[in-house]
Order: C-alpha cells, then sequence, then structure tokens
C-alpha cells in the first residue's frame, strides 16, 4: 500500500473518529495503528513495534519543539505568579469598553508575535483569556482568533520560523523568492482580514453562533465543551504585580528566540545537524534563512528563562521556591499539547508526509509531475491539493516539502506564474493546517485558548472554508491574467477576491440584521 491513495487513510480514520467520538487522543492512536497495520501487512505485534518505532523517531526528532513548549508552559506559570498577567488584564479590562475591543485587541497581539506560531498561540492565549472571559466571549472564538493570528502571520512575515521553513524549500535567493509570494498569499491575508471583520461587525454563523447565543444566555465561556477544556488550578498571583512584568518578560523572549535564529543560522550545519562553528552566513538575513527553527527556540527560550527568573527575583514578585515550583506546574499544564502532538507527528510520521513507510509523498510527486492540467489552473490546484495534504497530515512544513519543489519543478523558480503557484501552496497549506484536528498549531491554539479541541476545530471550520473559496476562485482569476504581469496580475487577483469578500460579509450582515428583527 505504500506510495498509494491508501496512504492517506490513518489520517483519515483519525479525523473521522475524532469528530464523531470526540476522544482526540483515542482517535489518534488508532490512526497511527491502522497505518502500522497497514505498513506490516496486517501482523499485530509488527504493527505495534513499527507504531512504537515511529513514535520514538518523531519525538526524537522534535525534542526541541518539546523543550519548548515545556519552557513556555513554565513562563506563562511564572508571569502568573509575578502577577502581571492579572495587573495586564485589570489595564486592557479598564481600557477595553466593549466587546468588539476585546475581540480585537486579541487579534492585533496575535499579529505582533510573528516570529513562531507555536509562541503565538500559547502566549496571546494565556494573556488575553482574562480580558476576552470578562466580555463573555467563547472561548472557541478566543481560540479562532488566536489560529488565524498564528500560521497566517508567520508564513508573510519574512523574519519568522516559517519563513525559514519555506526558504529551504526553495531555489536561488529562497528569502527574495519567498518576499514576493507574500502580496499573492490570499488566503493568509484574507483570513486577517476576515479576524479583524469578526472583531468589528461581530458576525457569527455555523457552530460559532451557536456557541455565542449560549455563552450570553449563560455566561458559561465553554458554551458547554467542557470536556479537556476546564482551566487548570488556580495559580495564586502576586497582588504586587505590575503590568511591566508581563510585557518585559515576553519581550525577553522575543529577543531572545530571534537570537536563537540568528545563531543557528549562522552555524547549523544541514548536513549533520549539529551547531558547526566553522560555518558561517554572509549576512543576518541569510542566517536567519539558515536557521534550525525548533533548536533556535528551545536555546532561545531557556536563556529567557534565566533571565526573567533573575528579573523577577530582583523585582521580588516571585521567590526562587516560587520559581522553581514552577517548573512542574508549567510542564504538567504542557502534558495534553505535548501528548496530542506526540500522536500528530507519529500519524504524520506513519503515512510519510515527507517520504518512508505508506509513502504519501511518493504518491502525490507520482500523480502530480507531468499533469496536463492548463497551465492557468495550477495556482488553484496547487492551493487545493495543499489544503488537502495539509489536512490530511496535520503539517503545513511537511507540505511545503511535498509541492513546492513539484511546482518548482514543472514552472521554473521565478516566473510570475511560479511564483504565484508557490504562493498558492503555501496558502492552501496554512488553510489545511487551519482546519485539521491533528495540526500542531490547531492543537496548540485550542491549549492557548483552554479550550475544547474538537469544539475548536468545528467552530472555525466555516469561516476557513469560506475564505479557502474565495481565495481558490481568486487564483483562478489570477491564472488568467498572469500574462499581464506580476503586478497587474496581483491587482486583477485582489479586486476579484476583495468584491467576493465584501459580498460575503454583507451577506452575513444582512441575514443578521434579519435574524435581529424577526426576534
Amino acid at each position: 500500500m505504500e506510495g498509494t491513495i491508501w496512504a492517506f487513510l490513518p489520517a483519515v480514520v483519525a479525523i473521522v473518529l475524532a469528530l464523531l467520538t470526540k476522544q482526540v487522543y483515542v482517535s489518534l492512536f488508532l490512526g497511527i495503528l491502522v497505518g502500522a497495520l497497514m505498513y506490516t501487512g496486517g501482523d499485530p505485534l509488527r504493527a505495534l513495534f513499527t507504531l512504537y518505532q515511529v513514535m520514538s523517531e518523531k519525538v526524537g526528532g522534535n525534542v526541541p519543539i518539546i523543550v519548548f513548549l515545556v519552557v513556555l508552559g513554565i513562563l506563562v506559570v511564572l508571569m502568573q505568579k509575578s502577577g502581571g498577567a492579572m495587573a495586564y488584564g485589570n489595564w486592557a479590562g479598564g481600557k477595553i469598553k466593549s466587546k468588539s475591543g476585546a475581540l480585537a485587541a486579541t487579534a492585533g497581539l496575535g499579529c505582533l508575535i510573528f516570529v513562531d506560531d507555536y509562541f503565538n498561540c500559547l502566549t496571546v492565549g494565556s494573556v488575553m483569556r482574562p480580558v476576552t472571559d470578562k466580555f463573555k466571549i467563547a472561548r472557541s472564538k478566543l481560540a479562532y482568533i488566536i489560529d488565524a493570528t498564528a500560521a497566517p502571520v508567520c508564513i508573510i512575515a519574512p523574519i519568522s520560523s516559517w519563513a525559514a521553513a519555506v526558504t529551504g524549500e526553495l531555489e536561488g535567493d529562497g528569502l527574495m523568492v519567498f518576499i514576493s509570494t507574500i502580496p499573492f498569499n490570499v488566503y493568509a491575508l484574507l483570513t486577517i482580514l476576515m479576524v479583524f471583520a469578526l472583531c468589528y461587525f461581530n458576525f457569527n454563523f455555523g457552530k460559532m453562533k451557536r456557541n455565542d447565543e449560549l455563552v450570553e444566555a449563560t455566561g458559561d465561556v465553554f458554551a458547554g465543551e467542557h470536556e479537556g477544556a476546564e482551566d487548570s488550578t488556580e495559580i495564586k498571583a502576586n497582588p504586587n504585580g505590575k503590568v511591566r512584568h508581563l510585557l518585559i518578560p515576553v519581550l525577553i523572549l522575543i529577543v531572545c528566540c530571534i537570537g536563537g535564529m540568528i545563531y543557528t543560522g549562522f552555524f547549523y550545519n544541514w548536513d549533520t545537524g549539529l551547531i558547526d562553528s566553522q560555518l558561517q552566513s554572509a549576512n543576518v538575513i541569510e542566517a536567519f534563512s539558515n536557521c534550525e527553527a525548533g533548536t533556535s527556540l528551545a536555546i532561545g527560550s531557556t536563556i529567557a528563562l534565566f533571565v526573567i527568573a533573575i528579573y523577577y527575583m530582583i523585582a521580588r514578585v516571585v521567590s526562587f521556591k516560587e520559581i522553581t515550583g514552577s517548573f512542574t506546574e508549567g510542564f504538567k499544564a504542557m502534558v495534553p499539547a505535548i501528548l496530542i502532538l506526540t500522536f500528530a507527528w507519529s500519524i504524520s510520521g506513519i503515512m510519510g508526509a515527507k517520504g518512508g513507510y505508506l509513502d504519501a509523498k511518493a504518491f502525490v510527486q507520482a500523480n502530480l509531475t507531468g499533469s496536463n492540467f492548463p497551465e492557468f489552473l495550477f495556482p488553484a490546484i496547487f492551493f487545493i491539493l495543499a489544503g488537502l495534504i495539509a489536512f490530511s497530515t496535520g503539517t503545513s512544513w511537511g507540505t511545503f516539502g511535498v509541492l513546492v519543489p513539484i511546482a518548482v519543478t514543472i514552472l521554473g523558480g521565478s516566473g510570475t506564474m511560479a511564483v504565484l503557484t508557490v504562493s498558492a501552496t503555501l496558502g492552501g497549506a496554512v488553510f489545511g493546517d487551519h482546519i485539521s484536528p491533528i495540526s500542531d498549531t490547531t492543537i496548540l491554539a485550542s491549549a492557548g485558548a483552554q479550550c475544547n479541541h474538537v469544539d475548536h476545530v468545528s467552530t472555525q471550520l466555516p469561516y476557513a472554508i469560506s475564505v479557502a473559496v474565495i481565495a481558490a476562485v481568486s487564483y483562478v482569476v489570477a491564472g488568467l491574467c498572469v500574462g499581464l504581469g506580476s503586478v497587474l496580475s496581483c491587482l486583477i487577483m485582489w479586486a476579484a477576491a476583495l468584491l467576493l469578500f465584501a459580498g460575503f460579509v454583507f451577506f452575513l450582515r444582512t441575514r443578521a440584521k434579519k435574524a435581529s428583527s424577526v426576534k
């Protein structure tokens, strides 16, 4: 079954079971087991051996990410103990006077933290949760805003771990090619626009509307979806905490993580996977492109933890005993996210999103290379395919690795059609990652908002699909106009996208007004 469409069956099993049963851990484990049974020809003992072999490979290869998550968990606990998070919540609560203001502040903070989506999800969630709770905003809506300003912001930021991942898949000056894709990334940019439209107009549809109505009626920000969503044990905050005790640590973390990326970019050896002091990039931009994101974040966050701990002790807001106690508390807070990520990475591994085992990558390459589709449809086709692959595998970066080289091979690496198709691939991968229950970013958005994971997936699905449909149509328009040149085709594409988006928002607003008049 290797290299065939059956390679995607484990993801289908996991996703369907998760949506039906709402038992994410069991569903993911069964999906991995199905893949292992397929790979071993139904031999149960060999399947279990393969399952844990894949799991050990994926966990071993992602230890820096796990370290980063644990350190973030510790830092979140420290920020709460210092009283900084409470002080910020009180300050923001005094400054923000409406639900729309609370939503917009959350979206704005999400856009400002563009270095990494993991960092974005957990930081924005921990900082803004008290504020959104005060205004009776559903946790699922908070999770949507976190998710929609994580990967979509990172994929259009030249200085981010995502930019580093993409440039590694491109030929020549990868960073410049990446920058040229930004104006064409309709899905990412429209998703951010959708978030701010939601904040301003406060329109709801699908399950999000049901949740919003329940919160208004009952005051329950979980909208009845409490399983796996309850807050952790309340942490006693220092009553003398100030807003600076939150802002300064966040700035320290950002600076240290960027510094970690630059450091590994100068000295990381991609051939050996080790730091090599003999290697040096030409400049800081090149270093950022060459960095190893996971290791960079682990190094940066670890240094930040030491600096922030010293800062808190000097400021006398957290004692040394409280700091050491935060290590176990922070780790415990991250256990659910780490467990789901372990299963999500493993299911991607058994499917062979990057080759090996069931080899989904080979199936995609065999069925795309040499295709006879009209060239103007390539951007839309790659957008849809990237969405399907990222949804099935739960990984944007793995989708980049499969489809970007194919797009470059078929279309070359520098023409307008090539740039447009690569951009559509990046947007499609973000879309699939956005709606996938087994995506790490989706999982961490749920963790950051502390809401039920399946509830988050089901509530944001209609919003993401609506934007994706507009993006797909816009890519068809852009493909037809590509002969007019890069600038003109981009302008026409955006004219079509914004016209469709405005019509969609007008429709939602009209429907909402009719519904309120009936009541």
